[in-house]
């Protein structure tokens, strides 16, 4: 049995796909979106392993300011936790909004170019 790509039934297609792929990679839309991609990931990822992180270090090392009590049974630290949940949906809100303005009309343009192409 070979293990070529193209001697299989469906080789052909399988390389035709990964030379379509490499060929769109290497357009400069899809550079762009690329660009644009990470310019949304990477601070929105930096900022919560920073908060994330921080919250950890409180409960960690300072133990009286996060059992402060600021309400009742209320601390520092349930609020700062909770607060952890809060930033999670803030955080997926700020990216699909962006996403929805400067990734996807791009996505859809070299979608249409390459839907295009292959008829």
């Amino acid at each position: 049995m070979s293990s070529s790509l193209d001697d299989n039934a469906g080789g052909s297609r399988v390389r035709a796909d990964e030379d379509d792929y490499n060929r769109i990679q290497a357009t400069p839309q899809f550079q762009e979106l690329r660009r644009r991609h990470r310019s949304i990931v990477f601070p929105l990822t930096a900022l919560f392993l920073a908060w994330y992180f921080l919250y950890v270090l409180l409960a960690d090392y300072a133990h009286d300011f996060m059992s402060t009590k600021v309400w009742g049974n209320i601390t520092v630290g349930l609020l700062i936790g909770l607060g952890q949940f809060a930033s999670t949906f803030i955080i997926t809100t700020v990216y699909v909004r962006l996403a929805n303005a400067k990734l996807d009309p791009v996505a859809k343009e070299i979608r249409e170019d390459m839907e295009g192409a292959d008829r």
